[in-house]
């Protein structure tokens, strides 16, 4: 295949494969791989942090090879709680007392006090009757929905949905139908079209690479009028959105007519692993058939109370979510001065589009980590072909002098590459 050829290609060429030997890749993918734009590309993937995730932070940068002291625009670490003192002084402790790991599946013998305890305060937290805990947010989605759904049942998807969401919609059986983002007519001529049907609703509080929310009050108001479950993933917006923060649900007043209210444990609660509060009713039905629970070993203990300790930490007072929410408006509003596309980002995840070229986004990816900012590029099949970017996750954990450093390298290698400065 010609150089020229191969680089018409992505990863969402390859998923078909007819290689004969069912061990090995396609033949294409390769020599697709092997080219030196590809393997340039792949190199921001796996870089390797050898620090905490903190504001400021360490990385080893895969495309050249260095160790850089780098301000830190990629992680989930919201709020800072993977790193705060006492969460962990928490896993410090509950390590002592239960050890590594909890060497079991919850439904045997991997349930501890501490799962038990965390997933009455997580139901609390959420106003739900019951919770349960996974021991990934991945797979949170994927054996909650596996669990609820099943053959014949319509699922009925934002196209921007988590692609965690699809696979446990695929697991079960149930037929997907997806529509336009945030397009309540595309959802109602849906939910019109599967009248009689069993229906579960699923979409995000932020959808995690638009930094948009969802359209929740129309959203759910169709559910009620078209008797539909109402499923809300608010892996990006719990402990950050709402008087309380419990979510976008709170934010909008509406908590009561979410059926399922999904969270993960890594982002802003610091730690690892997901879970889903809702009836009690549900959560018992699922713990016989949603698999990633039954057959996965649990939370490690040292994490369960860390994470004990991170919510304790993030609901005693507003002062971490107040930050977050006064580091995100300042970056914003330096952003706005560049006149970068940030779409219609309106949370802690805010994107810079780029546009089509490839090139050009790899090229200031490169620049920008060289002079010491962590901003990942991401690029199609995650993302539509014509809106590349980068994807700023602000923390609480910045400080201001960071954020101007950040957008001063920021204007000097985008803005003025797309030649947005001035305009």
């Amino acid at each position: 295949m010609k150089e020229d050829q191969l680089l018409s290609f992505s990863l969402a060429d390859f998923h078909y494969n007819d290689n004969p030997d069912v061990l090995q890749p396609p033949e294409d993918f390769k020599q697709w791989l092997s080219h030196s734009k590809v393997r340039s590309a792949f190199s921001f993937f796996e870089q390797q942090l050898l620090t905490a995730p903190k504001a400021k932070s360490r990385v080893r940068n895969n495309f050249d090879g260095k160790e850089r002291d780098i301000i830190n625009l990629t992680s989930y670490n919201y709020l800072g709680l993977s790193t705060h003192p006492e969460v962990i002084q928490a896993c410090k402790e509950t390590l002592d007392k239960y050890g590594m790991g909890a060497s079991g599946a919850p439904l045997l013998s991997g349930t501890f006090d501490l799962h038990a305890e965390l997933a009455d305060k997580l139901a609390a937290f959420k106003e739900k009757e019951g919770c349960l805990l996974y021991s990934s947010g991945f797979g949170g989605n994927v054996g909650a929905i596996q669990g609820i759904l099943r053959k014949g049942d319509i699922a009925i998807m934002d196209e921007k949905i988590h692609r965690s969401i699809v696979d446990g919609v695929t697991l079960s059986g149930a037929k997907m139908a997806f529509f336009p983002h945030n397009n309540m007519k595309g959802l109602e001529a849906l939910l019109e079209k599967h009248q009689g049907k069993r229906k579960l609703v699923l979409v995000e509080g932020v959808y995690s690479m638009d930094g948009d929310l969802v359209k929740l009050p129309e959203v759910s108001a169709l559910c009620e009028s078209y008797n539909a479950g109402l499923f809300l993933d608010e892996a990006h917006s719990s402990l950050i959105f709402g008087e309380h923060g419990r979510g976008v649900g709170e934010h909008f007043g509406l908590e009561d007519k979410v059926g399922v209210s999904f969270g993960t444990l890594s982002k802003s609660f610091g730690g690892v692993g997901g879970f889903i509060c809702s009836n009690q009713g549900l959560i018992d039905y699922l713990k016989g058939y949603s698999s990633p629970w039954n057959f996965s070993c649990a939370i490690a203990p040292p994490i369960v109370g860390g994470l004990l300790k991170a919510l304790e930490v993030a609901t005693r007072d507003s002062t971490l979510r107040d930050k977050l929410w006064q580091n995100t408006h300042y970056f914003r509003k330096g952003l706005e001065a560049l006149n970068l596309n940030l779409g219609l980002a309106e949370s802690q995840v805010i994107p810079i589009i780029i546009g089509s070229s490839g090139d050009m986004l790899l090229e200031m990816a490169s620049q920008v980590q060289a002079r010491g900012l962590f901003l990942q590029p991401v690029d199609y099949p995650a993302v539509p072909a014509h809106e590349r970017r980068f994807r700023i996750s602000v923390s609480s954990q910045l400080n201001k002098e960071e954020i101007d450093q950040a957008l001063n390298i920021i204007e000097d290698v985008i803005a003025k590459g797309l030649g947005t400065v001035g305009k």
